[in-house]
């Protein structure tokens, strides 16, 4: 049986997202998931960013695709999809979802009259990826700043925030978790980007508990792992050394821990940052819970920095995501690595492999 396609979503045009791609279609490295590639992008657009990066030399041939027509309603789109080949045709690297812009692209150039064409691919990725017909989406790099001063807002009135807060609202969900992941380990976070000064009233018993829920719920059902092995970092040094260096553990983090062990989880009380991150414990671990962002990140990223990829943990689908911007200086010039969209694309193979969801 035919596997489903795995999605990318190219992101801000002006940006370097059709251009990872186009390396990796040069490359031949989208035929190594034995699936089908999809990509939203504005099909003009991948054609002129194609013909400048060949006069640039930083593609020796035209990768082909095959160009289907995203200009319909949600649920016709679906139904015309389900209908096209299941697979690109041999002579194709990709099929691409044609989201036309608003405004001619200017590589390197924001023009806020394409922010309701970037808005418009992370609608058709969830509604893909809601309805299961892709295994998983695999997100380039926008512009929030774009998104913003175009007026777009996510689902509760609010300014658009990121691909996490709008895929998170358009799926319903209460709480997501970012998560990020290499070769070495596997780092989620209880809060994000937070000023260090709102860490500590952010850490709740409610917030610490859907976290680890949520990592324990995804490690099991998108990862395949029947009882994964969790330790959690403290909030303070030497988590709190018995309450001389913070309460935080004892009266909230610990008990938490505590309702999860008594159930059978496999996973840590609060453990001194310090210590945790040291191969000794990383070597039996899947996967470690960090208080803050960077309490975890720079430790993770310092073990492989450009094969990092993003997850989102908690949505009732897969979405990994490149750990760059846009480069907009980059954009249709050279110089861009596609080094970390290949990684999210193993990544979200791999786990659309394992997963319990239709893959």
């Amino acid at each position: 049986m035919q596997k489903l396609p795995l999605l990318i979503t190219t992101g801000e045009p002006a940006g370097i997202g059709m251009d990872v791609v186009l390396i990796l279609a040069q490359e031949g490295k989208l035929q190594d998931f034995a699936r089908p590639i999809w990509v939203t992008a504005d099909a003009e657009a991948m054609q002129t960013r194609t013909d400048k990066l060949v006069a640039a030399g930083v593609l020796n041939i035209c990768p082909a695709w095959q160009k289907v027509d995203a200009q319909v309603d949600a649920h016709d789109f679906i139904e015309k999809l389900s209908q096209q080949p299941t697979a690109t045709d041999t002579d194709s690297a990709f099929i691409l979802l044609d989201v036309p812009c608003g405004a001619p692209v200017v590589a390197g150039q924001i023009d806020i009259n394409n922010a309701i064409m970037v808005a418009r691919q992370l609608e058709i990725a969830h509604q893909l990826a809601a309805s299961h017909t892709v295994a998983a989406i695999v997100t380039g790099p926008l512009q929030k700043s774009a998104l913003i001063d175009a007026g777009i807002k996510l689902l509760d009135g609010t300014m658009f925030s990121g691909h996490t807060e709008f895929f998170m609202q358009q799926s319903g969900c209460d709480k997501v978790v970012m998560m990020l992941a290499n070769q070495a380990m596997k780092v989620a976070l209880v809060t994000t980007h937070l000023a260090l000064k709102d860490v500590p009233a952010a850490i709740t018993k409610d917030n610490v508990r859907q976290t680890v829920q949520i990592v324990l719920d995804d490690m099991q059902s998108k990862f395949g792992l029947k009882k994964p092995r969790i330790l959690v970092c403290g909030l303070n040094p030497h988590a709190g050394e018995g309450g001389h260096l913070g309460m935080e553990e004892i009266e909230i983090i610990n008990p938490v821990l505590q309702e999860f062990i008594a159930k059978g989880a496999d996973i840590s009380e609060a453990m001194p940052a310090d210590t945790l991150f040291t191969p000794r414990h990383l070597q039996d671990c899947d996967a470690v819970i960090a208080m803050f962002h960077d309490q975890g990140l720079p430790v993770l990223k310092s073990h492989g920095f450009g094969d990092t990829v993003n997850l989102t943990l908690g949505l009732p689908y897969i979405r990994t995501s490149v750990d760059h911007g846009t480069a907009l200086d980059l954009a249709g010039r050279g110089g861009a690595s596609a080094t970390s969209l290949y990684q999210a694309l193993v990544m979200a193979d791999e786990m659309a492999n394992k997963t319990l969801l239709p893959a």
